[in-house]
Order: C-alpha cells, then sequence, then structure tokens
C-alpha cells in the first residue's frame, strides 16, 4: 500500500529542518575549532615568553600594598600615591598608545590605566600580548579619570601567572548551575555575589568562635573514622582501614565523644567540623555537611535555648549588622524573643488533634488514619505524634521558634520530664520552616541509657538502617559518672543559607558533592578530550528510552528548561521500586 504524497509545503519544512540542523552542527564544529585554535595561540604566548626569559612561572613572590576596594575607600589619602595591586584581568581595551584594563582582587575590581610612554616601548608590547584571564600585578599612582573613575596610572605591570584556558564571556557569565558547582573557582572568579557568600561564611565562623570563647567554651577535636557511628538516626558510610585490617565508619555526629570531655572534667567543649551521612541530596542535604556539637556541664536544655538565642543574634549583628534577616523575600526578627512552645501544644495549634487526649497506641493510628498520616507497623505512639508535626506544624514554623518537649521514643539520648516521662527534654529551633538545631538535657543515668540502646538495636533488628548499637566505650565513660549537661547541635549550613539568602545547600558548600558525569575524566570531572577505545565484546547499547514527555521536577520548573537539563547532570533510571529514606534526625 502507497503512502501519502508529501505536500510541496511539507516537503519544503522537511528540507528546512535537515539544513538547520546540519548548520547548528557546523556551526557547533566551528565554535570547537576557534577554541582549540584559541587555546593554542596561549600556550604558544607562553612558550614565546619562556624563550625569551620571562617565564610568568618562575616569579614567587610579589609585594601587594593595597586592594582594590581599599583604594576606593581612601581614595583621598592615596590621590597620587604608589601603590601595588595584583589579580586576575577581566578585560583589556587597546588604544594605539594607551589602554585601560580591569584588575580583580579579593575586594572587587579597579581599573588601570597602561600607557606606552609610562610603561616603556617594550613593556607596552609585552602588555598588549596579555589575554583576558592572565593574572598581573600593576605598581602606579592613584588618580581619577576625567569620567571620574578611580584608576591606577601604570607605571609597571607583571605577568605573574598566564592563563591557558579561556573564562566564560562576560555578558552571560557562568550561568549552568551544574557547571557552577562542579567548578566553583570559575564561578567565584565571574559572580562576586558568589565569592560575597563564601567570605560571609568564613565570618559566621568567626563569629561564633569569638562569641563562644568569649562564653568560655573550648573548641576541641574528635575522631572521624570510628568503630560504632552513634549519636543520630542516620546510615553511615563504611570503609575499611587495611593496617589494621578492619571496617571503620565515618563519624554521623560529635556527641558520643564530646559527651566522654564533660566527664573527664571539660565544663565547656565544642566542636565544628564536618559529619557524613549516607543518604539523600536535595536543596537542604548533602552527604557531608558542617555540624557544630556543644556540651556545658551543670545546666539543662533551658540554657541551651538562651546561648542559641543569643549566639544567632550576635552573629547576625556582628556578620549582617543588624538583627533582621531576609530570606526569600521574608522577613525573620533575631532582635525579638524567640516562641517557645511543645511539641504537643504546636501539634494541637497546627492540626487541631490533641495528643494529651490520645492515651493507646490503637488511638494514636486512628487519629493517623484519620488525618492521612503515613506510618510503619513499628511506630509506636511517639513516632505518630512526631509524624503530624512533620506533615502540620514545620512549615508553620517561620520565626525563629523553639520547639520543646519531644517523645521519648525519638530521643534516646535524652533525660526524661520528671513531670512526663512519656516526653523528654529536648528542643528543636525552627527558622523558615527547616530545624536549625537539635537540643536536649542530656541523658547521663547509664542504666537508662543502657535500656535505650536496646531498644534502638531492636528497630535495627527490625530494619531500621538508622539506628544506633550500644557504644561499650561510651557506655564505661557514662557509668562513671557524667555531670547534668545541656547539649545542642547546630547545623552551620542552613544558617549559612538563611544568613546569606543562598537558596541550596550547595550555594554555602564550595564544592558540594556531585554525581561523577560520564563521558569525562571521572577523577574531576573535567572534559577529557582524548577518546578511549571501548573495551571488545562488551555491550554497550543501552534501552532506549522516550524523552517526549518528560517534565521537570515542579519544584525546579522556575529555574530550569528541560533543554538546559538534559544537557546537565541527570541519568535516565528504570525504577523498579521506590522506598522512602527519612531524612536523618539531628
Amino acid at each position: 500500500m502507497r503512502g501519502r504524497k508529501k505536500s510541496t509545503k511539507e516537503a519544503n519544512a522537511e528540507y528546512l529542518q535537515k539544513q538547520g540542523g546540519t548548520e547548528v552542527a557546523e556551526q557547533k564544529k566551528q565554535q570547537e575549532q576557534d577554541l582549540n585554535q584559541l587555546l593554542k595561540v596561549r600556550r604558544e604566548k607562553l612558550a614565546d615568553l619562556q624563550a625569551n626569559g620571562k617565564d610568568p612561572f618562575k616569579i614567587v613572590k610579589y609585594d601587594v600594598t593595597h586592594h582594590s576596594q581599599e583604594i576606593k575607600d581612601h581614595f583621598d589619602e592615596l590621590e597620587s600615591q604608589t601603590v601595588t595591586i595584583a589579580g586576575r584581568m577581566m578585560s583589556k581595551r587597546v588604544m594605539g598608545k594607551a589602554s585601560f584594563c580591569h584588575v580583580q582582587d579579593l575586594e572587587g575590581s579597579i581599573q588601570s590605566y597602561v600607557a606606552r610612554d609610562s610603561l616603556g616601548e617594550e613593556a607596552y608590547k609585552d602588555f598588549k600580548k596579555l589575554d583576558v584571564g592572565d593574572v598581573i600585578g600593576i605598581r602606579g599612582e592613584v588618580f581619577r579619570t576625567k569620567t571620574g573613575e578611580i584608576s591606577i596610572h601604570a607605571a609597571e605591570v607583571t605577568l605573574l601567572s598566564k592563563s591557558l584556558q579561556i573564562l566564560p564571556e562576560k555578558f552571560h557569565g557562568l550561568t549552568n548551575t551544574d557547571l557552577r558547582y562542579r567548578q566553583r573557582y570559575v564561578d567565584l572568579i565571574m559572580n562576586p555575589e558568589v565569592k560575597d557568600t563564601f567570605i560571609k561564611r568564613s565570618k559566621i565562623l568567626s563569629a561564633i568562635r569569638t562569641y563562644l570563647a568569649g562564653e568560655g567554651f573550648m573548641e576541641v577535636e574528635t575522631p572521624m573514622l570510628v568503630s560504632n557511628a552513634g549519636g543520630a538516626a542516620a546510615r553511615p558510610f563504611e570503609t575499611h582501614f587495611n593496617a589494621l585490617d578492619e571496617d571503620l565508619k565515618l563519624r554521623i555526629s560529635l556527641e558520643l565523644y564530646l559527651k566522654r570531655l564533660i566527664v573527664g572534667g571539660l565544663e565547656k567543649v565544642y566542636e565544628i567540623g564536618r559529619v557524613f551521612r549516607n543518604e539523600g541530596l536535595d536543596t537542604r542535604h548533602n552527604p557531608e555537611f558542617t555540624l557544630m556539637e556543644l556540651y556545658q556541664a551543670y545546666t539543662d536544655y533551658h540554657g541551651m535555648m538562651d546561648l542559641t538565642e543569643n549566639l544567632y543574634r550576635y552573629v547576625a549583628q556582628a556578620v549582617l549588622g543588624t538583627t533582621k534577616i531576609s530570606y526569600n523575600g521574608i522577613e525573620m526578627d533575631l532582635g525579638k524573643p524567640f516562641e517557645r512552645i511543645t511539641m504537643l501544644d504546636a501539634v494541637k495549634k497546627y492540626s487541631g488533634v490533641d495528643f494529651n487526649e490520645i492515651h493507646t497506641l490503637e488511638e494514636a493510628r486512628a487519629a493517623a488514619d484519620e488525618h492521612h498520616v503515613q506510618y510503619e507497623e513499628r511506630h509506636k505512639k511517639g513516632d505518630i505524634l512526631n509524624l503530624f508535626f512533620e506533615e502540620f506544624v514545620e512549615d508553620h514554623l517561620i520565626q525563629p521558634t523553639f520547639v520543646m518537649d519531644h517523645p521519648v521514643e525519638i530521643s534516646p539520648l535524652t533525660k526524661k520530664k520528671p513531670e512526663n516521662p512519656d516526653y523528654v527534654e529536648r528542643f528543636e529551633f525552627f527558622m523558615n520552616g527547616w530545624e536549625m538545631a537539635n537540643a536536649y538535657s542530656e541523658l547521663n543515668d547509664p542504666i537508662d541509657q543502657r535500656e535505650r540502646f536496646k531498644a534502638q538495636e531492636e528497630l535495627l533488628a527490625q530494619g531500621d538502617e538508622e539506628a544506633n548499637t550500644t557504644d561499650e566505650d561510651f557506655m564505661h565513660a557514662l557509668e562513671l559518672g557524667m555531670p547534668p549537661t545541656g547539649g545542642i547541635g547546630f547545623g552551620i549550613d542552613r544558617m549559612c543559607m538563611l544568613l546569606t539568602d543562598s537558596q541550596a545547600i550547595r550555594d554555602v558548600l564550595l564544592f558540594p558533592t556531585m554525581k561523577s558525569l560520564e563521558g569525562v575524566n571521572k577523577k574531576n570531572d573535567v572534559n577529557n578530550t582524548a577518546s578511549e577505545a571501548p573495551e571488545k565484546n562488551v555491550k554497550t547499547e543501552s534501552e532506549k528510552i522516550d524523552f517526549s514527555k518528560v517534565k521537570v521536577e515542579p519544584l525546579f520548573e522556575e529555574f530550569v528548561d528541560f533543554d538546559t537539563f538534559s544537557k546537565s547532570d541527570f541519568r535516565a533510571v528504570k525504577v523498579k521500586e521506590c522506598v522512602a529514606v527519612p531524612m536523618s534526625i539531628s
């Protein structure tokens, strides 16, 4: 049977489509050829410099007297004075006997006027051969141009490092989010706001340490490689220590070692360090993150609330100059007293369910069924209360709020409330609907602690991979006697997100965890131009998948279109089974 004959219009459209595809391919090929030629030219320039005894990589130091913003801020004092700056050349305009360039350093950017008569003919020729991206040093006098721009009249230009790669085009910058995270060094060069975020992060950590030092706390360091990863409900990473032929884990919290130090008589201790949890990635979770845990003898969780409130207020004022912060357009006031509410009252307030009137597991399950809260067979009454909290309450906790008195089932290391042993002296600190800190009146009864470890081991036997096991050395320390102690864990990365108005945890981690790309050198995710021959007799053809109906997750619709997404870090996976993995409880 013969098919329908195509109309002239259809045939022309098909021809134009093929031609368009061919032109795009040819343009891409031409762009690659042009790029390769530019890279070749840069290497030839370096070879020429080295042949003439001007190898920039032999320079070992350069004396810098000022930074760009410092010169601008103190122009009245520095006008006509000789200064020396160094940084990356971000632009260059050659106009015969005189040129302009902009040099970017830690504090910003400043213009330099480079004239042949000031530099000398030979040096000016060398300057004209410089490329955008080269690292240079400039010595000269500070002045203001006729257009009013504060500049440096160069008397000497020194090439300190030759850039053999090409920076992204300035107008578009580096906008590919995936590439920004993988090549943070380029991101820092091209996006000043990114550099500002990480400068603020450093100041936040410095302010925390300053405040705690003033309160008499001692900073300590504890092991990252442990035989028993306890102190939190999370799945650890596992490794093997060859020298001892012993399996070890990366720590998931800082708690148990710091408590040992309290037993040892160090009354106020804290640690800021990396912890590792083998769980999901999202805008607020990274498998390795920075945690601060702090322990103080002879106080309780009320003391920890006071410390948290004062600490956040101090850090915001020190870093931002205000206690009012804005995140995603929402203002949060750290200057006002933080709200304090029990978990029971919070659930009653936002869900209408009063767990004071629920006395049995069956009643709790009935309430969950009625309100469409999903639970598992192993969950007890306290677990279901916590599920109600997560479902109905968390999103409402925008302003600074302490949620107190959690059920004992979800708090294995916490002291019970004397008047109600079903609940513990614990609080979680919330802002923007996020858990920012988690604090306890620490459990110091070794008999009670051992019973709770046993309960955790039962959960582990039932398949809960995040349950703890008994740490016998910690139990020995506890049996020696630990004073009444207040303890708290702070999520430093989330704190940095809020104080820098960053939308994702990866925006406050210099080098976030990224999946290795295909078609690149997996050691460092840099494109590998040398193609490697596939192994013989290895089947490389994968299953064909129809992407015509693919949609971007609604959360990201405003940030990325599918064409961009498809060129970034993603994989197509046939899902055979889907099991929810809960995020850890700090």
